[in-house]
């Protein structure tokens, strides 16, 4: 008879051994404990509480135990005194003696307990309980079977709470590179990929399955030489020196034939063993398209400024040296006509700095409407009167229907938009009428200014609103920084509108922008 309990708790140690090896999930591995704890001392119920990363006591399972008690017992748990120092003297001691307690008040000493410590590594991690549903004590062959068991259980609990806090640390990482907006590649030290997550992927219309297993150089091409030291050539000096070295190089990633290449930046970091040995290699690949643009549109600025700055300024320079000579007397006529075009060329100076201004206030959205009633006619009729005197070669007209309503919005900012399409048709067209007619929609109103000119070419629709755009054709010919358009396109837009090209208006150019008829239907 002692043979066979003596074979009974062998089975239970070995059983314990193999969960430990074996199951690695920590709820089902408790389920398993506590049910081989119950069983191998004839119990009735028990439960296991364990100690979490921030010190807090908390019944993880239980078996056969009313949920109204677990409610209960909560509260108690969670206010045990943590001493991170010296759990198991004083913690363990407060739990058991809180449960020994619970039981004897609950079941008026007819129900007994016994609990021991889950210990794995010097490192308290929780603590079983197991409840008799009759009044005997625990013999110290119990706590002795339950002691060996307990530490062979409290491995496998350690071993299941690191393999859980790896899987989310690994979940948060995967998370991480998948959710990542620039592009990153995982390889080994030699140079076969690893891992590359979906925005990598996207980079180069490809699936991140398809990128996996491939070798570094396989995917990034570079179409011309890049700037700075390519990987290769780093390794080639002695990269990675030291587990900090991060390498940085920039260029176009050469992709399908299909597809134009990419500007990339790529900053390489090595990750090292203890041994400094090269274990991986983390490429982080940022698409540089705007950085790019922005570049080149900070040349294209400077181009443009610089050649428009220089033009009024010479005239200025030019002809003030030529009035102030001593030994010319200039006649009245042509004092007054130079001192015309010194004006004109300052109020041109001034209109272009009031526009890079306004550039850059809505840059950085700074533009501030100071909204009125406005009424479009009259307005439009004001702007044509004052710019009619400007031009004997084109002839104004404005054409509102007489119920054109009052609309709420910056009368100044709108003049801007007018008199800024106005002087454009003037600008590009040699001759003839320029119209600015108005219609009236259930919503909005919708102005249009058209001239018979040569209108706009087809290629160029898409980039005239675009800052400091010009048309090749037209650049060479006419004056201008490229800003009067991308002004009047952000302005209707502040107001809630939409600005566009009528590409069927037959001869001449066309552009028509929309307002909202009241602020309410804006803002809605």
């Amino acid at each position: 008879m002692l043979s066979d309990f003596r074979a009974r708790q062998r089975d239970y140690l070995l059983e314990i051994s193999r969960a430990m090896n074996q199951e690695l999930n920590l709820n089902t591995l408790l389920g398993r404990i506590l049910n081989i704890s119950i069983e191998m001392l004839a119990g009735h119920a028990g439960l296991i509480a364990l100690r979490s990363q921030e010190g807090v006591w908390r019944a993880t399972i239980s078996q056969n135990l009313p949920e109204a008690f677990l409610k209960y017992l909560e509260p108690y748990l969670a206010e045990i005194p943590v001493d991170p120092q010296d759990p198991e003297t004083t913690e363990l001691p407060e739990i058991s003696r809180l449960l020994q307690q619970l039981t004897f008040a609950v079941s008026m000493g007819l129900i007994s307990s016994v609990g021991l410590p889950l210990i794995a590594r010097q490192k308290v991690v929780g603590v079983i309980f197991i409840f008799r549903s009759y009044a005997a004590v625990f013999s110290a062959n119990d706590r002795s079977l339950l002691r060996s068991f307990a530490d062979q259980a409290a491995i496998a609990v350690q071993n299941a709470q690191l393999y859980t806090q790896v899987s989310q640390a690994k979940r948060r990482m995967d998370a991480l590179l998948d959710s990542a907006a620039d592009g990153m590649l995982i390889f080994d030290s030699a140079h076969k990929i690893e891992r590359c997550n979906p925005a990598m992927a996207r980079m180069l219309n490809l699936t991140p399955d398809q990128v996996a297993g491939k070798l570094h150089d396989e995917v990034i091409r570079w179409a011309r030489p890049p700037l700075g030291l390519t990987l290769e050539a780093a390794e080639a000096g002695g990269w990675p020196l030291t587990p900090h070295a991060q390498l940085y190089v920039e260029g176009d990633l050469q992709r399908s034939a299909a597809t134009p290449a990419l500007p990339v930046g790529i900053t390489y970091a090595p990750l090292l063993t203890q041994e400094n040995q090269l274990l991986n290699v983390i490429a982080t690949v940022r698409d540089i398209t705007r950085f790019r643009q922005a570049e080149e549109l900070k040349s294209t600025f400077i181009s443009i400024i610089s050649h428009e700055l220089k033009t009024p300024v010479a005239l200025i320079k030019g002809y003030v040296s030529t009035l102030r000579r001593e030994d010319v007397r200039w006649d009245r006529r042509i004092v007054a006509d130079s001192l015309q075009v010194i004006e004109e060329e300052a109020d041109r100076l001034t209109l272009m700095i009031e526009n890079l201004l306004d550039a850059s206030r809505l840059a950085a959205g700074g533009m501030v409407l100071k909204r009125s009633d406005v009424l479009l006619p009259e307005l439009c009729r004001r702007i044509t009167n004052r710019i009619q005197a400007q031009t004997t070669r084109h002839t104004l007209t404005c054409q509102f229907p007489d119920d054109f309503p009052v609309i709420l919005a910056d009368e100044t900012r709108l003049e801007q938009v007018i008199s800024n399409l106005v002087s454009n048709a003037i600008k590009y067209a040699p001759g003839g009428e320029i119209t600015i007619g108005g219609q009236v929609r259930q919503e909005q109103v919708v102005v249009c200014i058209s001239d018979q000119g040569p209108g706009i070419a087809a290629q160029d629709i898409p980039h005239i609103f675009d800052r400091f755009y010009r048309a090749p054709d037209m650049a060479r010919h006419t004056k201008g920084a490229g800003l009067g358009l991308f002004l009047a396109k952000s302005i209707v837009e502040a107001h809630g509108g939409r600005i566009w090209v009528d590409p069927e208006s037959g001869k001449g150019a066309r552009i028509c922008f929309s307002l909202p008829r009241s602020l309410e239907i804006e803002q809605a």
